[in-house]
């Protein structure tokens, strides 16, 4: 590959990857072209973004950036995965992915870096254990509802009580 090409590669995986912080790195090489755009297709449902790279172009277009962390020590073409709603589902998905080996045989979830720590395949796995941003907060607002109920359920306890006392009393009257 020569210079220029080289470095109007650098600069379009620098616009791609251009604020992103967190990303989960993948090994496809060896798939099908349709398992590939099958692949590709499933991620895309879930808002999850793929580009296949050499290692030594993603190095120096994440040089400076968080994302430099993930290509140490990485080889040959690697696939940069980023997007859904949170860096936790991104990884439940991409790990599930790889458990898959039916369909996807030769797709490894294979490190990642996320705040700019590296993650390596066993911390992935680690990671896709982790509630999500959704049931962290389906989570929350469970806590912030309980002592609420809680309370409206003590104070309504007696006070139907003392309503079916006082209607009795009151149809015994007529």
């Amino acid at each position: 590959m020569s210079k220029y090409v080289k470095e109007l590669v650098t600069r379009d995986i620098k616009r791609r990857l251009d604020g992103v912080e967190d990303a989960v790195l993948v090994k496809c090489v060896g798939m099908d072209a349709n398992t590939t755009n099958e692949l590709r297709g499933e991620l895309e449902k879930m808002d999850i973004h793929m580009v296949v790279v050499k290692n030594s172009l993603a190095r120096r277009a994440t040089e400076g950036t968080g994302l430099q962390n993930a290509f140490e020590g990485a080889s040959g073409q690697i696939g940069v995965c980023w997007g859904s709603t949170d860096f936790v589902s991104l990884v439940k998905v991409l790990v599930k992915l790889d458990k898959d080996k039916e369909k996807y045989n030769k797709f490894v979830a294979d490190g990642g870096v996320m705040d700019g720590e590296k993650l390596d395949a066993d911390g992935l796995k680690a990671v896709s254990k982790w509630p999500s941003r959704q049931e962290q907060i389906s989570m929350l607002v469970g806590q912030i509802l309980g002592p609420g109920s809680g309370l409206s359920g003590a104070l309504l306890g007696p006070g139907r009580k003392l309503n079916s006392q006082i209607k009795k009393k009151s149809e015994g009257d007529e």
